[in-house]
């Protein structure tokens, strides 16, 4: 895996983290911010043919 995949692999498991805690917390505005990261990295990684089913 290269260092590209991997750096973004992390960002993503770490975007999925953070979201999951401003949904536990309540933190609407922060939840909406980390979705809309989560989904430009989902595009970015298809646009890589990076698979990101195993995050």
């Amino acid at each position: 895996m290269d260092a590209f995949t991997t750096g973004l692999l992390q960002r993503i498991r770490t975007t999925q983290s953070d979201l999951r805690q401003a949904r536990e917390t309540g933190d609407d505005y922060l939840a909406d911010v980390e979705q809309a990261e989560l989904e430009d990295l989902h595009r970015l990684a298809a646009e890589h043919g990076v698979p990101v089913s195993a995050c």
